[in-house]
């Protein structure tokens, strides 16, 4: 019996050692070894941290030219000092990755179409699109760039060492605990890898184009219905460049072509970024404000996540005193301030991805058609190496347009053709260097050459400075294109439907001292009527950038609390726009019990999206259902298509010059606007009684909202749900489920530079640490961070926090 008990008991150990230290898989969902992650000496148990900020101090590592330190305030932001300017890079990829270093390489293993390394193949197609998407060959041309320019090369270089100077350090129980779950281990890092995190956030940023969805809808609706429910911009517009700026220049010529677009329907596209990704900015000058100085203010909406996308820190060395936000992977500084000037961005939302069916001449792919030409295809083998299988070859097409996303063997296109996109982020580039010279920048003229450089994303790079001057700057590489270029699929055999050129930067769309004393963006259109080249978006932002501007335009003694307020502010003009006209075209008969006190609720509501509102939650019930009646010609088509935005099916309603879109399809009745309305109405009631039975708790915007912030893996231990914060993506506050405010900052310029800021989440990583989301209740509260600018020369080391000195061999308890 004893040998028997054994046996059995030595099967189980050894059934356990090999199920904790294999992959497994169950449901067709890999679950990862678990003997490392619960390992005493090596698991996750290393990875709970000391509630105490990290000591600061003076570092001696090797590769540093020159006396650092790195000093530590209250809210875990360090401010590195040091006597040379690539000591101040270096120790800002030391320290970032001290805190991010898992962020910083899931970024980028997803930006080259790596995850399956790490997870399966489960993400095997999603690793083959972004290697379809070229992302890593338009770092390779970048990388040839900055070789090009040796003060950027030297500030990657620098950074980079920082990186690899702390990973090297690191012994499998100090690895983040992402890796121990994951049962991997960090690679050395490369300056390739910054670039390439760079053009992973463009395309991000641009992806938002419909070229192949618009051909769907050209092809089923034709061209005069298409136009009618997809009009390139509101009637009431408020562009970003204000009507009435003069530009002072001779607009280049560009040739329109007798078009003629191919109508080949497509199916099984990439998805999209999240409509409800809505950011602002706005600055004001000391005209406007109470203290006379001027007043910036920058909020990046995107989809929020643990870690936090942001890494807020200082950096003082020669020439150098700059402060803000850094995206982990990346040197510098990309949204903030120094002693003379801040800046702040938001996505431009230009349509500078184009599509182009390439036609090949055989089935061996090996050259395509271009006007009377073969022209030879390139190839470039990806070798995608999947955890637990053989690695996988897949060859990716790349013509003059550039990379053959779509085509036989990817999406099950059949037959001698394929998509193609074309796109400034494959082009050699340097942002790194406008960012670079942005830290330093001291002048509004310093600003516009710093931008010079910048090619993607587009961004609506907004300016203050201490000098008295405000600025906005529509910033990227744009192509010169013919009235609806892009705008549909084009054809790629055809030399006229290439781009001519790109928009010379300075005829780029500035504003410069408004006599309005303002200037803001939202999104929305870009350019006032007197702007000479064309300029396009499918998917323009038409309530936020109003709001913010009706509150500026009454603005007289404005100040730095009032910016918080107005980028905290819950009012949505759309919901004014649209509520009362459904109130009072509807048709009230038979309404009673709790249908009659919704209503009630729905007259008496403010508009605005409070956590605790029942209001707003009504409201948005009652118009998703609307848009779906009107739409449900486009529910379930056969191909990928789009809906008209929100202002355009505003518009339609009220002006009831859409009148057969009304008609439900499912129905023998013929449907008007106002039987839309009623219906819509009670569908509304049935939700949110349905919404009660199925849910213990109140329904209340915040709850019906789930505003969340979600770890990187979904890891719902490491998430935050169901927080306490207003706003929709209608609102200047645009949070809405998992996106939101990414960072919030305000900054007031003058004789002493005073800045505040916050984002959801926390400069540490490590789900263990009491930084990693300790500013999530805070920021939702609408609270701001002091952030503790220190002037050049203004800080000892004991004014911050006792120091000690800090080498490789010292680690943290």
């Amino acid at each position: 019996m004893r040998i028997i008990k054994f046996i059995l008991a030595l099967a189980i150990s050894c059934a356990l050692v090999y199920l904790l230290n294999t992959n497994q898989n169950i449901g067709g969902k890999p679950i990862p070894a678990l003997g490392k992650f619960l390992s005493p000496s090596e698991g996750f148990w290393q990875n709970i941290e000391a509630d105490s900020v990290p000591a600061s101090g003076d570092f001696h590592l090797a590769g540093l030219q020159g006396a650092v330190s790195v000093h530590y305030d209250s809210d875990m932001i360090p401010h590195i000092l040091a006597d040379h300017e690539n000591d101040a890079y270096f120790m800002q990829g030391y320290i970032t990755a001290q805190h991010r270093l898992w962020h910083m390489e899931l970024q980028i293993l997803s930006a080259a179409g790596r995850i399956s390394e790490i997870i399966g193949p489960v993400a095997l197609e999603a690793d083959r699109l972004n290697r379809r998407k070229g992302l890593v060959f338009g770092a390779e041309n970048g990388l040839h760039e900055l070789e090009k320019n040796p003060r950027a090369k030297a500030m990657l270089d620098s950074y980079t060492a920082g990186i690899n100077a702390w990973i090297g350090q690191l012994d499998p129980e100090d690895y983040p605990i992402e890796y121990k779950l994951l049962n991997y281990a960090p690679e050395k890092w490369t300056p390739l890898k910054s670039i390439l995190l760079l053009k992973y956030m463009s395309n991000s940023l641009s992806n938002y184009d419909t070229d192949l969805e618009q051909t769907n809808l050209l092809s089923m609706l034709g061209r005069e219905d298409l136009d009618l429910l997809f009009p390139i911009k509101p009637q009431d517009v408020d562009p970003v460049i204000p009507e009435g700026t003069v530009f002072d220049f001779e607009p280049e010529r560009v040739d329109t072509p007798t078009i003629s677009f191919p109508l080949t329907q497509t199916r099984n596209l990439q998805p999209k970024p999240n409509p409800a990704n809505g950011s602002n900015n706005f600055t004001v000058s000391g005209q406007k404000t109470m203290s006379g100085n001027p007043i910036l203010a920058n909020e990046p909406d995107l989809g929020l996540n643990l870690p936090s996308l942001w890494f807020v820190l200082q950096m003082q060395a020669p020439g150098l005193n700059v402060m803000g936000a850094s995206l982990p992977g990346a040197p510098g500084v990309i949204i903030g301030f120094n002693d003379s000037i801040a800046w702040g961005v938001t996505n431009a939302r230009r349509d500078v991805r184009d599509w182009y069916q390439i036609q090949f001449r055989n089935e061996d792919r090996e050259e395509y058609r271009y006007g009377d030409q073969w022209l030879k295809v390139q190839r470039r083998v990806e070798v995608i190496k999947v955890r637990g299988q053989e690695d996988i070859i897949d060859t990716v097409l790349y013509t003059h347009h550039g990379p053959v996303t779509y085509e036989e063997g990817f999406d099950q296109r059949k037959g001698l053709q394929g998509f193609a996109t074309r796109w400034p982020g494959h082009d050699p580039s340097l942002e790194i260097h406008s960012f670079y010279q942005l830290n330093r920048a001291g002048s509004v003229d310093d600003f516009l050459a710093a931008l010079e450089s910048y090619v993607g994303p587009a961004q609506n790079f907004i300016f203050a400075s201490a000098k008295g001057d405000i600025a906005l700057q529509i910033s990227g590489r744009f192509p010169k294109k013919w009235k609806d270029q892009g705008r549909f699929l084009m054809d790629g055999s055809n030399p006229e439907h290439d781009w001519q050129g790109y928009i010379p930067y300075d005829h780029s769309a500035r504003a410069i001292n408004p006599d309005q004393g303002y200037l803001s963006s939202a999104n929305q259109y870009p350019v006032p009527s007197n702007y000479p080249y064309y300029s396009y978006d499918p998917i323009y932002e038409h309530y936020r950038n109003r709001r913010i501007n009706q509150v500026l335009d009454s603005a007289d003694m404005f100040t730095q609390l009032d910016a918080r307020k107005l980028q905290n502010d819950n009012l949505n003009l759309m919901a004014k726009d649209l509520l009362p006209f459904l109130l009072d075209s509807l048709d009230r008969t038979g309404i009673e019990g709790e249908a009659f006190e919704i209503m009630t609720v729905l007259e008496s509501w403010d508009y605005i999206h409070d956590p605790e509102s029942q209001g707003a939650v009504y409201f948005d019930l009652w118009e998703d259902h609307l848009n779906d009646l009107i739409w449900d010609e486009f529910e379930n088509p056969d191909v990928p298509v789009r809906r008209p935005t929100a202002w355009r099916t505003i518009e339609l309603l009220k002006l009831d010059t859409a009148k057969k879109y009304f008609d439900i399809l499912s129905t023998s009745q013929v449907e008007t606007a106002n039987d839309l309305i009623r219906i819509s109405f009670d569908q509304m009631v049935q939700a949110v009684a349905k919404w009660k039975e199925n849910n213990s708790r109140d329904l209340i915007w915040m709850n019906y909202n789930n505003h969340r912030v979600t770890h990187l893996l979904r890891q719902p231990a490491f998430s935050h749900e169901y927080i306490d914060i207003g706003g929709t993506y209608s609102t200047v506050n645009a949070a809405n489920g998992g996106h939101g405010p990414s960072w919030r900052m305000v900054v007031e310029l003058g004789p002493e530079v005073k800045a505040w800021g916050i984002y959801p989440g926390g400069q540490s990583g490590n789900p263990g640490s009491r930084w990693y989301d300790n500013m999530i209740e805070r920021w939702a509260r609408g609270e701001y961070m002091a952030l503790q600018f220190v002037p050049r020369g203004g800080l000892e080391p004991a004014s911050v926090m006792a120091s000690q000195s800090y080498s490789p061999e010292t680690k943290e308890n």
